[in-house]
């Protein structure tokens, strides 16, 4: 049986958006239909009304900390009038986990965005962090006493990466000049949101915050088909070793600038207090050509990945977060794993995945790394952008019909 420290955070995740339904205000509600999905969020999970039964059973699975989003367009409808009832609605969902002794970890911004505020250019338009901290005042001042664990936006690379390069989520621009725009703002919006809430708990006579991102991580690996072997010894013709190469360096410019350099740049401005991550997969490298889209997008074509694979098609590669956790220790900061979980109709995978990752993590924290602790995605089944509400991520199964819950084995493991 593997051991953690006593005080190591166990739970689960969700985002507002994706389980609570009825989100009117959100660009999301308005781009699911503009863009004719065959699946909208519709009522989600209905956890809006539907969370102390939710985080019931959270409990019950000895869970001891629960991640959470705040929606935006609920807390601000329209541009400058903030809702009171919104506001005391989400603190009641505080006050429910730690009433249940779940530690919770507020995320103020998971992909969705305010309609005006998308209107106005979201984190595209000039004054995108003066909006963004404006709410973040209103959501901390009334909340600080009770949360110690803030993340202000969740997966900003891979919010830029569907919203701006690859153009599938909103408002789907394709532009590497416009992505390099938002993720200045996304970088200088973290950090100024950083001072201000670290500000309202000192000027309440508060213990500091712990303050942080939720940074998506992949694990970046070259495709080496093309290779041979002959008599035990690998052989390669020039195309092939030009191509292998060409993988290793698109490989090393996706892990410093995917994995690694938001985070450095936040770290030069003092302004983590832990480090966040996300983990679900790995990305099997093969860059077509030397041009920076290709070096920095394509991925393998061919079925050379012998791995199993979650419904979507991901991987399942668990020495990758080995691998990152050591990565990220060489910035001297506490990490937490916010996410990191599969989809799948076939719960003894799920099993089989949790574990696999639990195994690289303890010898992860048994080489140094400092881990408060580790969140599975997610609690629910629940709406999963794009893609609907097929691909099943929960501990918790969801009956779309009826909306009831039903506990999984590989959560009571």
């Amino acid at each position: 049986m593997i051991q953690f420290p006593q005080s190591f955070f166990w739970g689960a995740a969700t985002s507002a958006y994706q389980v609570e339904g009825d989100n009117s205000n959100s660009d999301w509600w308005e781009w699911e239909k503009r863009a004719g999905l065959k699946e909208t969020s519709g009522r989600a999970c209905r956890h809006y009304e539907l969370y102390k039964e939710d985080f019931d059973l959270a409990r019950a699975l000895n869970h001891n900390a629960h991640r959470l989003s705040i929606e935006w367009a609920r807390i601000e409808p329209q541009e400058g009038q903030f809702s009171s009832k919104e506001l005391e609605h989400y603190r009641d969902v505080i006050l429910s986990l730690k009433e249940r002794n779940l530690e919770p970890i507020v995320t103020l911004h998971h992909f969705t965005n305010p309609l005006w505020f998308a209107r106005l250019g979201a984190f595209a338009g000039e004054k995108a962090e003066q909006y963004f901290l404006r709410y973040i005042e209103q959501v901390v001042s009334a909340l600080c006493d009770q949360v110690r664990f803030w993340v202000t936006i969740n997966e900003p690379m891979v919010y830029v990466y569907h919203a701006y390069i690859l153009g599938i989520w909103p408002p789907q621009g394709k532009s590497l000049r416009k992505a390099k725009f938002v993720t200045d703002n996304l970088i200088l919006s973290h950090i100024k949101a950083y001072r201000l809430i670290h500000s309202i708990y000192k000027k309440r006579n508060l213990p500091s915050p712990f303050v942080s991102i939720a940074k998506n991580a992949q694990a970046f690996v070259p495709c080496n088909a093309g290779s041979s072997v002959e008599n035990g010894i690998l052989r390669s013709d020039l195309k092939t070793l030009l191509m292998r190469q060409r993988n290793k360096f698109a490989v090393y410019l996706r892990d410093r600038l995917y994995n690694l350099e938001f985070v450095k740049k936040l770290i030069r401005h003092h302004a983590l207090d832990f480090i966040g991550i996300n983990y679900y997969s790995r990305s099997l490298v093969a860059a077509r050509a030397w041009g920076i889209r290709s070096l920095l997008l394509d991925v393998c074509q061919g079925n050379h990945s012998q791995l199993k694979k979650n419904s979507l098609g991901w991987d399942i590669y668990p020495q990758g977060l080995h691998h990152l956790l050591l990565s990220f220790k060489k910035f001297h900061l506490p990490l937490f794993i916010l996410e990191n979980g599969i989809c799948t109709e076939d719960d003894n995978l799920r099993w089989d995945y949790i574990r696999a990752h639990l195994q690289q993590i303890k010898s992860a924290m048994d080489q140094g790394v400092n881990l408060l602790g580790y969140l599975y995605w997610s609690l629910l089944d629940n709406y999963e952008w794009d893609k609907g509400f097929t691909p099943r991520f929960g501990l918790v199964e969801v009956d779309y019909h009826t909306y009831k819950r039903s506990v999984r084995e590989s959560a009571r493991k």
